[in-house]
């Protein structure tokens, strides 16, 4: 009689989880993280190897800009010609730019990678104006993406990712966009591009050259175990250092997203660093 009871007791207990707690599949680092936020993934079987603060509100900083490129590809066409949008306002505001000049035409590609690239509120917003009609609707679109991909703790306000209070995420959704976004041939080749340098136009003749932030702040991509391929870089002081990337290992590849690393752009990288320690601890376990 006895008998029947335990083994009910036993399959109430491991319903309950009251049973021996799982173990990670991976082993865990022992190290510091100094991003108040992360999260791992590795998208060959969507198996989520880090967490840290995952799914607290964050502020995405220029990570903002994974969306901005991202709904341009989906709504413009290639190849075409876009008027550079008046941009005395991003001056005013301190937003990193590319080196557009106004009023200027311009391809279409060449502002994915300069709103990438070298983080260009100037590329972010004439993608927008040109897409959208203006910025706001073009944000709007954004949120209806977001909402699409199940990124259901975010709010955009704008597509630069300069700080509003009211624009914000999490580590967890900005992991969703990513992974979704770079199944895009176009979206990944900007994400993993080191140098470009854009067509000639009538106010910038030779072009302009652009460098990857994250290539240019890293000694080098390689590291015990794997490879980083590309990243976007972001902050503000309200958000911290912030970085989105994409390794491998030669067999999987990965994503890791933080955000909340102290200091700034000129102080240690303490988001590159992160990267850096996190993947070659997955990776060469």
């Amino acid at each position: 009689m006895w008998k029947p009871v335990i083994l009910l007791m036993t399959i109430v207990l491991s319903l309950t989880g009251c049973s021996k707690k799982v173990e990670p599949a991976y082993e865990q680092p022992t190290f510091d993280v100094n991003s108040a936020n992360a999260i791992m993934v590795n998208l060959t079987n969507d198996e989520v190897m880090y967490t840290k603060n995952e799914d607290k509100k964050v502020y995405p900083a220029s990570l903002t800009k994974m969306m901005t490129v991202l709904v341009a590809i989906e709504n413009m066409k290639q190849e075409e010609m876009l008027t550079i949008a008046d941009y005395t306002q991003l001056y005013a505001d301190n937003a990193s730019m590319a080196g557009f000049l106004p009023n200027d035409k311009v391809d279409s590609v060449d502002l994915l990678y300069g709103t990438m690239l070298p983080s260009g509120a100037d590329a972010a917003e004439s993608l927008a104006v040109n897409i959208a009609g203006s910025v706001p609707r073009f944000v709007e679109m954004m949120n209806e993406k977001a909402k699409e991909l199940g990124m259901n703790d975010t709010h955009f306000m704008n597509v630069t990712g300069l700080h509003d209070p009211n624009h914000y995420t999490t580590v967890t959704d900005l992991s969703k966009l990513l992974a979704y976004a770079l199944k895009d041939p176009v979206f990944s080749e900007v994400f993993t591009t080191k140098r470009y340098s854009t067509h000639g136009s009538l106010k910038n003749p030779e072009g302009i050259t652009f460098y990857s932030r994250l290539f240019s702040k890293l000694a080098t991509p390689k590291f015990k175990g794997g490879e980083i391929l590309g990243g976007k870089t972001g902050y503000t002081p309200e958000a911290g250092l912030c970085l989105a990337s994409l390794a491998t290992d030669n067999e999987d590849e990965y994503i890791l997203i933080t955000t909340g690393g102290p200091g700034d752009g000129n102080t240690e990288q303490t988001n590159i660093i992160d990267a850096i320690n996190l993947y070659q601890h997955f990776l060469s376990q």
